[in-house]
């Protein structure tokens, strides 16, 4: 029993903040506070969008934002994160508040947020990183579909039709516009979408979503355009309260809460990758930041809030505008908490359509053309579990889509390694060459190291093998050698790549040797090892690899100057 407890105990411990942490958001506050303004500033009209979006108004958006924001930027596993509404969980909610209503969509985010800490404690974050990325990327491809859709009647000036099936409904407000056209909608939700997408091209960090969505509200009032503005807000957050939630309800919502559970935990840990691939020494916790998103659904519907994910539009703000801590989220939070509290009556103004504007804009950067195209061209599995998640996540349930998305790519995977001849899939270990002089032992020893990849690179074998490679103990070379690898899809190029990068930011140089003439093209598709290439790092046998290795050392002083010798092939 003592034991058991002493467990738990070390167990809750272990998804808590650490004390370094907090300390760390006093060593710079300038450039936190100031990123915290930023990102601020482009979460405001996303919070109000993705609010009115779920069916429960533009307040519930705003106190998303504020408490699950601050909850998550505390508690979470990433230092990077900003959490808050987002239009993934949307798309799960309108469904939930069309059959339950708005105490459903609340009782949700509890019975989420208690998932959530579930998983957390019981160390599931790292399983989250096993999801292919083609299965990602389809997923993001259905999302902004169903976004997109979700806006049209807004952008257009309509009612929004009854009806769980965003197509339908997107079908049936068209219908009513071609019936009885406003076109002053229109022109506010097309200009704030169009001015949003061309100043991204050409300054991404500058907030053009408040600006436009600004300039629309000033254009409404001064010339009295007759469009549907968001509204009355509360001066404020309401008092915490659980009068919305209804035992009896609570089978009949378990399934929900699973699917809303789910998908907080994939875009959160999606998003913290992201955040951590954009930064230099950042790494999350994945299971503290299941525990700061538990926390965070648990409390914004105390609050009127929906279930909160992290965000990733916000978050690569947030990295790019200099956040160096948690600092930068929970001042983004406190920020939007002021808003709540001292401008309600300008936020009431906003046209609806301007905010449709923002969303269409929104879902049209969601999808980045160039990483599809690629996809689509590494292998022909790959571009099945991307075409079919896609569809998928715009005609089911987003949950449903994933898992479908998960078993098309397991099965690919597995006939995949099943028609190669060789089954063993070995873990990266330190294998120097056997055919090489005990001198040249000595130097590789010390100097460079030798890694050679066997098996399959495909989805799961690419996290298992290369995080520990990105781990590797300082040396001056790495030598990966990849004469062995039985497959390698998407996920493992992105990963493998990866790698490489982390491995370079530390001064390591890399390069490849033995890559078979099957596997060039996701690699090259991907572009994974282009920049290599034009370097002159990729060899086609590992003698050569070493050979040049040596001489680099050489010529930057690390080896000693010698005659040239033949490495023997």
């Amino acid at each position: 029993m003592t034991n058991a407890l002493t467990s738990g105990l070390a167990r809750v411990r272990s998804v808590l903040p650490e004390r370094g942490e907090l300390a760390a958001m006093g060593r710079r506050p300038r450039r936190d506070l100031l990123a915290g303004l930023t990102v601020a500033i482009v979460a405001l009209p996303l919070a109000l969008g993705f609010g009115i979006s779920s069916g429960m108004g533009a307040e519930a958006g705003l106190a998303t934002a504020v408490v699950a924001g601050a909850l998550a930027a505390v508690f979470g596993g990433s230092g990077l994160q900003v959490s808050g509404p987002t239009g993934a969980m949307t798309v799960v909610l309108v469904p939930i508040m069309h059959q339950h209503g708005a105490s459903g969509v609340l009782t949700v985010g509890v019975l989420a947020g208690l998932l959530l800490i579930a998983l957390a404690l019981g160390r599931a974050g790292k399983y989250m990183a096993l999801v292919p990325a083609p299965v990602v990327e389809g997923f993001t491809i259905g999302i902004a579909c169903v976004i997109g859709l979700q806006q049209i009647p807004a952008a257009l000036g309509v009612p929004t039709p009854a009806g769980d099936k965003v197509t339908m409904v997107a079908l049936h407000a068209a219908g009513d516009f071609l019936a009885q056209p406003h076109w002053w909608a229109v022109a506010i939700a097309a200009t704030v979408a169009v001015l949003m997408l061309v100043g991204a091209r050409r300054r991404p960090t500058f907030p053009f979503s408040l600006v436009a969505v600004a300039l629309a509200t000033v254009t409404a009032e001064l010339a009295g355009l007759p469009v549907t503005r968001i509204g009355d807000l509360p001066a404020g957050l309401p008092a915490p309260s659980l009068s919305f939630l209804q035992l009896s309800a609570l089978p009949s919502l378990l399934t929900p809460a699973i699917a809303v559970a789910a998908l907080a935990a994939l875009e959160s840990l999606l998003s913290a990758t992201v955040a951590d691939g954009m930064s230099v020494n950042h790494k999350h916790d994945p299971d503290r930041e299941l525990f700061g998103q538990g926390l965070a659904n648990l409390a914004a519907p105390l609050f009127g809030g929906v279930p909160a994910t992290g965000a990733i539009a916000r978050t690569a703000v947030n990295v790019r505008s200099g956040a160096h801590s948690r600092l930068a989220a929970l001042a983004h939070a406190g920020i939007l908490a002021v808003i709540v509290f001292t401008a309600s009556g300008l936020v009431a103004r906003i046209p609806l359509a301007a905010l449709a504007g923002v969303l269409l804009a929104t879902s049209i950067r969601m999808v980045e053309a160039g990483s599809v195209k690629a996809m689509m061209r590494s292998t022909r599995g790959d571009a099945v579990v991307l075409v079919l998640t896609a569809i998928a996540t715009l005609v089911l349930d987003l949950v449903q889509a994933v898992i479908l998305g998960l078993i098309v790519a397991g099965a690919l995977a597995l006939r995949t390694i099943a028609r190669n001849v060789r089954l063993d899939a070995m873990p990266i270990r330190p294998d120097l060459p056997g055919d090489h002089t005990d001198q040249e032992h000595a130097l590789l020893a010390e100097h460079i190291v030798a890694y050679r990849l066997d098996g399959p690179l495909f989805f799961a074998a690419a996290h298992r093998f290369l995080l520990e490679l990105s781990e590797v103990a300082t040396v001056s070379v790495v030598i990966l050698r990849m004469s062995r690898v039985t497959t390698i899809d998407a996920s493992g190029a992105l990963v493998l790549g990866d790698a490489i990068q982390r491995l370079e930011r530390r001064g390591i140089i890399v390069y490849i040797s033995g890559i078979r003439d099957g596997h060039h093209q996701p690699l090259h598709a991907l572009g994974v090892i282009a920049r290599l290439d034009n370097a002159g790092r990729v060899f086609a046998t590992t003698p050569e690899a070493i050979s040049a290795a040596r001489d680099q050392l050489r010529r930057v002083g690390v080896l000693p100057a010698s005659p040239h010798h033949a490495v023997p092939g």
